[in-house]
């Protein structure tokens, strides 16, 4: 039987106990206010800013800080990893309005208040979603952009539909991050994916992303599922050398 996509991007917390701990020190910690939701974040490092945004069911610390991604980009960049509305230990709403869209808003709003005019967006799973739709509407705050565990969420396909269907406020969230072909093909960012060879995501979404733009480099990590892929030293290793290679010139 085939897996049901929407159950790819479920799991995050598991995180913590798949990828353990680490011997890195603690990030400092702010929030923003998002529309009255407290929108927390972690941020270390000095240098080129890049912005983490964690998967479904996760958040800042689980996908990011724990493996040791924040300290290994902290080395030489400044990293900032938030915990988006509904997940971590970000405040929740009941109205769909405070997340999807808002969720790329929310973004936009951080780099305000720290005053980053540009910064590389990474995203893993449905936060690599978010990233795509960064870039989409908001090409000139970004340097970069890295799709971990992710590719492209069509605009009116079954898979949009599905999470329409699922009727609660998160999951509608979720379809709005949804692209057309003319959005997806009109991105002019630097792309990465990188993505597990055991990740069924692979079928659902990288795969028809690579269809329209096969310019776009697509990494597998190996032996790595959705769950498992952010703890795999090649995903921290190739994540650093995209960022480093992709440096404002």
């Amino acid at each position: 039987m085939m897996e049901n996509p929407l159950n790819l991007v479920i799991g995050g917390l598991l995180f913590v106990l798949l990828c353990g701990t680490s011997a890195y020190g603690a990030p400092t910690s702010g929030f923003i206010d998002a529309n009255g939701i407290k929108v927390p974040y972690l941020i270390d490092g000095t240098g080129e800013p890049v912005v983490l945004i964690h998967g479904l069911d996760s958040s800042a610390e689980a996908t990011w800080q724990k493996p040791g991604t924040m300290e290994a980009l902290a080395k030489n960049h400044q990293v900032i990893a938030i915990d988006l509305p509904g997940f971590g230990q970000s405040g929740n709403s009941d109205e769909s309005t405070a997340y999807g869209d808002r969720w790329v808003d929310d973004v936009t709003a951080l780099l305000n208040q720290l005053k980053i005019r540009r910064a590389h967006i990474v995203g893993y799973s449905i936060g690599g979603l978010v990233a795509l739709k960064f870039v989409d509407e908001y090409p000139d705050r970004a340097i970069s952009a890295t799709l971990g565990g992710m590719g492209w969420l069509e605009a009116d396909s079954g898979l949009e539909r599905d999470w329409v269907r699922k009727q609660n406020p998160l999951a509608f969230g979720v379809s709005q991050l949804a692209l057309t072909r003319g959005d997806l093909e009109s991105i002019q960012v630097p792309v990465i994916i990188l993505v597990g060879d055991y990740d069924k995501s692979n079928e659902f979404y990288v795969a028809p992303l690579q269809k329209l733009r096969p310019d776009w480099r697509v990494v597998a990590i190996k032996d790595a599922n959705h769950l498992t892929c952010v703890s795999k030293p090649q995903f921290i290793d190739a994540l650093v050398k995209w960022i480093d290679a992709n440096r404002q010139k």
